[in-house]
C-alpha cells in the first residue's frame, strides 16, 4: 500500500485496484476463510490482484481495528470496519491479526454485520480466541457502530472525497526471503 499521511489520526494508506496482495491459500485452494489455518495443507503466501475497488485504509494508533473507504471508479461507495489487532510497527511496515469479524457500511452509514459465522466458529480455537477475548472484539464492534451511528470521524465524511494522484501506479510486491510469494502460473 502507498502512504498518504502517517499522523496523530494514524497510518492513512492507499491501495488501488489492479495492485497486487498477498492472501494464504493452501494446496486444496483454501484461504483462512473456508478454514482454520492449522487445518491448511502446505499453505502458501500467494500473489493476487485486487480487484472491484480501490481501498482507502486508516490504522488508528493503538486501535484494534482498521477502517477501509471502499472507491468504485473515484466515487465512495462505503466503508468497511476491519476488527483487527492493534498495528505494530516494523521498518518498512505494519504487522495485525485479522479479528475475523468486520462491518460493512454504506454511504447512508446503514451497517451490517460481516463473517459473523465465521467469528462463531473460531470461538475456542486455539489459533483464534476464546470467549473473553471474543467478547472484547465484539464491545470494538459496538463502540465502532456507535461512532457510525453518531456520524463521527472518520464516519462523518472524511475522506470520501479523496483523489489519488492519477501518476500513481498499481504497486507491485517485491519477494522477500523473510516471506517468500507464490506466483501460480
Amino acid at each position: 500500500m502507498r502512504v498518504i499521511s502517517d499522523d496523530e489520526s494514524g497510518l492513512l494508506l492507499w491501495h488501488p485496484e489492479g495492485s497486487e496482495f498477498a492472501r494464504l491459500i493452501d494446496a486444496d485452494g483454501n484461504t483462512q476463510h473456508e478454514i482454520t489455518v492449522d487445518r491448511m495443507r502446505d499453505p502458501k503466501l500467494t500473489v493476487h490482484l485486487w480487484e472491484g475497488r480501490d481501498i482507502l485504509v486508516l490504522m488508528p494508533p493503538a486501535a484494534a481495528h482498521s477502517v477501509w473507504w471502499f472507491f468504485e471508479k473515484g466515487r465512495f461507495t462505503g466503508w468497511y470496519v476491519n476488527l483487527e489487532a492493534p498495528c505494530v510497527r516494523r521498518p518498512g511496515s505494519v504487522d495485525t491479526g485479522d479479528h475475523v469479524l468486520d462491518i460493512v457500511v454504506t454511504p447512508q452509514r446503514e451497517w451490517e454485520w460481516k463473517d459473523v459465522d465465521e467469528f462463531d466458529e473460531r470461538i475456542g480455537d486455539p489459533s483464534y480466541f476464546d470467549a473473553d477475548t471474543a467478547e472484547t472484539i465484539r464491545a470494538e464492534g459496538n463502540r465502532l457502530i456507535k461512532q457510525i451511528e453518531a456520524r463521527e470521524f472518520p464516519f462523518d465524511g472524511t475522506y470520501t472525497d479523496f483523489q489519488p494522484s492519477p501518476e500513481w501506479p498499481a504497486l507491485r510486491l517485491t519477494d522477500s526471503p523473510q516471506f517468500p510469494l507464490h506466483r501460480p502460473a
